[in-house]
């Protein structure tokens, strides 16, 4: 069994047991990812279990949290354990957040895209300051969901082509801001709205949300995987 005060490892064997090239085992050295290894006297670098067990957190953590992210907290766990504990805290508190924003776009979601539509009048569309107020968001994000293509208001010619948003509209408006709020971001979001417009509402949301699901537990057990290396990395306990 080996443990993190293990026989000399090469830089072949850590990138090797890592699933790494070996300069990218020397570019995480570099960057604070792996602890500084020793030197031979000839200059040749001398790994051990503990570089083993960085890189593969490391791995999994910027599966987790991305890379720049996994990167500031391995630094802090080769420098500054009590920070690393923080900001693995925190990690794992992003991720309760988007699912508690997630469970609640689907349920806002789903009771938005299934209002029913009928009798309209343009006497009931909003302006941009109406519905930017509705929803409480700046009108400058309407106007960017517009020039994205996600949300595309009418346009009224008489009063110099002031964007005017009809009850459709609105109510794509107000799917897009409950999936933004749940993390979507916006090339996602152009190619669902169209399909959300063709009156594929139900189904295509669906789809959406559950694949935002999926990316946040692929993330959780990343989390999880990192958590394992961590461990040993941290109390220095022999590595199963």
């Amino acid at each position: 069994m080996p443990t993190l005060h293990s026989p000399d490892l090469r830089t072949a064997e850590v990138a090797r047991r890592a699933g790494y090239s070996v300069q990218q085992v020397r570019n995480l050295e570099r960057d604070g990812v792996l602890p500084p290894a020793a030197r031979t006297e000839s200059g040749y670098r001398v790994y051990r279990e503990v570089h083993v067990r960085c890189a593969l957190a490391y791995r999994a953590l910027a599966a987790g949290t991305g890379p720049v992210e996994a990167k500031r907290i391995m630094r802090a766990v080769n420098g500054n354990p009590r920070e690393a504990f923080a900001m693995l805290d925190a990690a794992h508190a992003r991720l309760h957040t988007e699912r508690t924003d997630l469970r609640l776009a689907e349920k806002a979601a789903e009771a938005i895209s299934a209002e029913p539509i009928h009798d309209v009048s343009p006497a009931d569309s909003m302006s941009v300051s109406e519905l930017a107020t509705a929803l409480g968001v700046r009108p400058s994000t309407l106007r960017h969901w517009d020039t994205e293509g996600l949300v595309v208001p009418d346009r009224d010619e008489s009063r110099g082509a002031r964007r005017r948003y009809s009850p459709a509209q609105v109510r794509d408006a107000r799917i897009v801001h409950q999936l933004r709020a749940a993390g979507y971001r916006i090339g996602p979001l152009q190619a669902l709205m169209p399909q959300v417009r063709l009156g594929n509402r139900g189904e295509d949301l669906a789809t959406a949300l559950a694949a935002r699901e999926a990316s946040i537990t692929t993330r959780s057990q990343a989390l999880l995987d990192a958590a394992a290396a961590l461990s040993a990395v941290m109390s220095g306990d022999a590595v199963v």
